[in-house]
């Protein structure tokens, strides 16, 4: 590889030895049929089929034959993969009834970003009230996003965990409905729904390229995304492409959860990856990826950054959380080649000013 995927510490790896058999047989794993919810948006006048972007350019930098890069910086007019989560499961909740409605029902959540914003679109959309917790770090400028789309916002606690506990507690308290995009004992239902919807990523995605990748990069917090997507490619590809999991060196939430054989919560400072910056794995994800993914992947802060300012002189601006899986690649990793083919996603625009 060039100079500018070459650096002297390669991201670190850790080969997954749970690859075809997976951990926690107890737990529901993640859907792979996207048929549901191609039905369900197809209703939506906002859903479109974002793009999948050749960056032949790019790839002669990093060392590789071909790299396709899925573009959610435009998915239903809110710049992120998001947008197929939350939304999609008030659209279900909404499509028990006819007219579709779901007039009367508050939904809650915390977030630390575009899960908020999907969420807060789909409850404006049928008529439903959104009350969004946010930890104190969270910029005011994404709080007043979530309020000129509708919601609620409530301030609460240091940090996205402390935010959660109060989401929680608030929807136990008040019998509101909670919508998380993580899982845990006794919440599966809605999580696993939420990465039900991202299904439509994954489906458009392997309608679009025009081969079988040999690699495919998928940047992860919680986990959900990555997941949907590993048991779709998974289901169409088999055991190819090389399913290769990244998270921030900071919240490596899967990757000692993998190391561990089983989930645990991990701590580290904040990460400028801030929609990956997540302690602790949703379990439906960390069950998926178990089975699915062949490798995890850790990159550093100064790797995210690098990585993004490289995409943006390329023509993809993003955010260190949304370019994570191609910064990995930018960042050199180990076992891909000069004659890879290699699927990533931008997984959200770049932030409002």
């Amino acid at each position: 590889m060039s100079d500018h995927c070459r650096r002297p510490a390669l991201p670190k790896s850790f080969a997954n030895p749970f690859r075809g058999t997976g951990l926690l047989s107890d737990w529901p794993l993640p859907k792979d049929d996207p048929a549901p919810v191609q039905a369900l948006l197809a209703r939506c006048p906002k859903q479109g089929v974002t793009p999948l972007r050749a960056a032949p350019d790019l790839a002669q930098v990093c060392g590789v034959a071909n790299l396709h890069i899925k573009d959610e910086s435009g998915r239903m007019g809110l710049g992120s993969f998001k947008a197929l989560g939350a939304a999609y499961v008030i659209a279900r909740d909404a499509s028990r009834v006819e007219p579709p409605s779901a007039q009367g029902r508050t939904y809650v959540a915390a977030s630390a970003g575009n899960h908020g914003l999907s969420l807060a679109a789909g409850a404006a959309i049928f008529g439903a009230r959104a009350v969004i917790y946010l930890a104190d770090a969270v910029p005011e400028a994404f709080a007043n996003r979530l309020r000129a789309k509708g919601a609620e916002v409530v301030r609460a606690g240091a940090t996205y965990e402390a935010s959660m506990e109060a989401a929680q507690k608030a929807a136990d308290d008040n019998g509101w409905t909670l919508l998380s995009d993580s899982s845990w004992e006794g919440y599966t239902d809605r999580p696993l729904a939420v990465m039900e919807g991202y299904l439509q990523l994954a489906a458009e995605a392997v309608d679009q390229i025009p081969a079988k990748p040999t690699h495919g990069l998928l940047q992860a917090g919680v986990g959900g995304m990555a997941a949907a997507l590993a048991a779709h490619f998974r289901k169409v590809w088999g055991d190819a492409p090389q399913i290769l999991v990244v998270e921030p060196d900071a919240a490596p939430a899967l990757i000692d959860s993998i190391r561990a054989g089983r989930p645990v919560t991990t701590s580290g400072p904040a990460s400028c990856m801030g929609r990956l910056d997540c302690k602790t794995p949703s379990t439906i994800a960390l069950a998926g990826l178990s089975h699915d993914a062949d490798a995890f992947v850790t990159i550093t802060e100064d790797e995210a950054r690098a990585g993004v300012a490289l995409l943006d002189q390329h023509g993809f601006a993003t955010t260190p959380s949304g370019g994570a899986g191609l910064a990995a690649l930018i960042a050199g990793l180990t076992g891909v080649g000069a004659d890879a083919c290699v699927l990533a996603i931008l997984s959200e625009g770049p932030e409002d000013d």
